[in-house]
């Protein structure tokens, strides 16, 4: 269907931009057949036929890695991995009680939370359009459980708005939307739109704006059983005897407005957020011990990586044991794939090309910082009524994230208390880590109030710190992918590079796995070309 009078598509399209945002345009996009979501079709990616006596050297055991690794064998290569760590899985990683964490500087600590309970310091979602991660956590068997990203009964928390009492999401949500309504419906009824829509469509819009913001018979956004069952009663229906229900006063619009509380709304309608959401159960490195399973017997742990060479024959890489560095060990291929993360690989003595050189340098590592918090009991379910999902504050711990998981449950749980970017973590992240526990109760007190009472221990994870990346995930921008996006994920005479730093989306599980696919389908075209060239 066109759009109405007075709109393009063009200009419907950046209206919609300028008015909902890019997720809204890329939406309508789709609707109008000029953007469809990307589809992942494992068959395009199933290799055969590899070069007798062919080997692959792979570096780093992350899902990237370990990706290559098993679609390389399934080939016929002679495939080993080199990785730094006790065990695979990189930034696909589970804290539990009786771990133990070393970060740069020296500070240890151990996790102490109790059985069944977890952190996930690195990745803890996974959207539905990831099909390549979804995929696989099918064919190694994975077991799966919603992740809750939006919950109507969390909170929205400003320090500045409303005396720095949280706001439940539904309430922000509702006075938004019904503000909002009433604004619009006004200015339908005042003819306002009669020059850009025709009268059937601005009497069609009326009817929406009454029902999408709960406006009464008089176009009002008010105390209302309409507002109420949006925003919530103050007493709810019951039943018998009991006290009558009695309807909620919807905060002012100018007040509501200048809260910014309403920023918060889009998190959970992004497309990386959107329903349905994953995480697997017992913790996200269920993924990386599956991969594990597959090609644990191609792993040497602990080895950290110090040269790597190359030249017309092949691959030779230098490692010591990372554990007790002593003598230098040596491991040939005649081809690579080096998913080192770039801020670990820029200080890595290598022969690349100086494109190739010069892209590893030109991308940075983003700071983050998460905190879990073991609580004594599931207070946010049994006094706040919060199942699963996100609450959101301008304080420096930016959210508190609830379990998704053991609803009901008796006993102890763990909160993700605090999980900062930007000039947060850079704060966070110099602190010592009992300090970032601390603050983030300090902090989280603010909107919990039973923080202090019913705290049992913590523990937290800044990725600067972390060894073995120095950083959370390449950080690209417009200007750099395209000087250099290209020449980092070109093969490179025979090594080629995966992980999500060679991927559009940057930071996900997805960009990893999607990387390495591409990097070894076109590095084994290459070895099938180069073996009849010297045939």
């Amino acid at each position: 269907m066109e759009p109405t009078q007075g709109f393009s598509r063009r200009e419907l399209l950046s209206w919609i931009g300028k008015t909902a945002g890019a997720v809204a345009m890329y939406q309508a996009m789709t609707t109008l057949g000029f953007a469809a979501e990307s589809n992942f079709d494992s068959k395009n990616y199933e290799l055969s036929g590899a070069p007798a006596g062919a080997s692959v050297l792979v570096l780093g055991g992350g899902l990237a890695g370990m990706t290559a690794a098993y679609e390389l064998r399934k080939a016929g290569y002679k495939v080993k991995i080199l990785e730094y760590n006790q065990k695979a899985g990189g930034r696909c990683w589970t804290l539990r009680g009786g771990d133990k964490y070393t970060e740069l500087g020296g500070a240890t600590q151990e996790c102490k939370f109790d059985k069944g309970l977890y952190l996930n310091p690195g990745p803890w979602r996974i959207p539905y359009h990831h099909h390549a991660v979804l995929h696989y956590c099918k064919q190694f068997d994975v077991k799966l459980e919603v992740f809750t990203q939006i919950n109507h009964n969390a909170y929205f928390h400003s320090t500045k708005a409303f005396g720095g009492k949280p706001k439940r999401y539904r309430e922000v949500k509702a006075d938004f939307q019904g503000h909002v309504a009433e604004l619009l419906a006004k200015c339908v009824n005042q003819k306002g739109l009669d020059q850009a829509m025709t009268k059937e469509d601005t009497e069609r819009l009326l009817l929406v704006m009454r029902e999408w913001g709960a406006l009464n018979d008089d176009d009002k956004y008010v105390k209302s059983v309409e507002s109420s069952l949006m925003r919530g009663f103050d007493i709810d229906p019951a039943g018998g005897l009991m006290p009558e229900q009695q309807f909620s006063q919807p905060m002012g619009r100018a007040e509501l407005l200048n809260s910014t509380l309403w920023k918060h709304l889009n998190e959970g309608h992004s497309y990386d957020y959107q329903a349905t959401l994953f995480q697997p159960i017992g913790g996200m490195d269920m993924i990386a011990k599956a991969f594990e399973k597959e090609v644990g017997s191609l792993i040497r742990y602990s080895s950290k990586v110090t040269k790597i060479d190359q030249d017309d024959n092949g691959v030779t890489v230098n490692y010591v044991d990372s554990l007790n560095p002593g003598e230098t060990m040596t491991e040939t291929a005649d081809w690579c794939v080096c998913t080192i993360p770039l801020s670990i690989l820029g200080q890595i003595p290598s022969t690349f090309s100086s494109k190739l050189t010069s892209a590893i340098r030109a991308v940075p590592y983003d700071s983050s910082v998460k905190v879990g918090l073991q609580f004594k009991r599931r207070f946010w379910e049994e006094d706040d009524h919060i199942y699963g999902g996100v609450t959101f504050t301008d304080m420096p711990i930016e959210l508190i994230s609830y379990p998704s998981t053991d609803y009901h449950s008796s006993g102890k749980g763990v909160l993700l208390g605090a999980y900062l970017w930007d000039e947060n973590s850079y704060e966070f992240t110099s602190m010592s880590p009992e300090m970032r526990v601390k603050k983030a109760l300090e902090y989280g007190a603010k909107i919990h109030p039973q923080y202090m009472d019913e705290y049992d221990n913590g523990i937290s994870v800044a990725w600067h710190r972390v060894p073995w990346v120095n950083g959370c995930y390449g950080l690209w921008t417009p200007e750099t992918r395209k000087a250099h996006y290209k020449n980092l994920c070109e093969i490179d005479g025979r090594i080629v590079l995966a992980g999500e730093h060679a991927s559009y989306i940057p930071a996900w599980m997805e960009g990893a796995i999607l990387s390495s696919l591409d990097a070894i389908k076109r590095l084994h075209q290459h070895a099938l070309q180069s073996k009849k060239q010297t045939a």
